[in-house]
């Protein structure tokens, strides 16, 4: 029973670290008091620490805890949405749809979802400026050149 126990939390480890890259767990708490990214388990507790103490939501809102606050507030649902989903969001705004794209234009109140797409498709590279892009200039990003 030992073993399966490990086993499976190693699994969900790195599946969580596949989905999440260096730099790419957020901000919050867990990366603030974790510094180390050489690891799979070191991304997975960062993680799961800015996700179980509510803590990085409070942040993105608030620009505390290592957030950067947005310019342009949308609303805190979307701001969260997208820190927790840059890697999936990026993929499927560069293709012009997708389950995360249609989730934000939900989010942002968008009423016509395939001009949204496809803005967010032909202006992918004044989105994502750069590989180190954080989630508030994403979203400032967005409201610029999509809405």
């Amino acid at each position: 029973m030992k073993k399966v126990l490990v086993s499976l939390a190693a699994v969900v480890a790195l599946s969580m670290s596949a989905m999440a890259a260096n730099d790419q767990v957020g901000c919050g708490l867990g990366s603030m008091i974790i510094k180390d990214n050489s690891s799979a388990l070191m991304l997975a507790l960062q993680a799961t620490t800015n996700g179980t103490s509510g803590n990085q939501t409070f942040g993105i809102t608030s620009g505390t805890s290592g957030c950067k606050k947005t310019k342009l507030v949308m609303n805190e649902r979307a701001a969260e949405f997208v820190a927790s989903n840059m890697d999936i969001l990026a993929k499927e705004i560069s293709v012009g749809h997708g389950e995360s794209v249609d989730t934000l234009a939900e989010l942002l109140k968008v009423e016509d979802k395939a001009v949204f797409a496809a803005a967010l498709q032909t202006n992918y590279n004044k989105i994502y400026a750069s590989q180190s892009v954080e989630m508030a200039d994403v979203l400032d990003n967005i409201s610029t050149t999509a809405l």
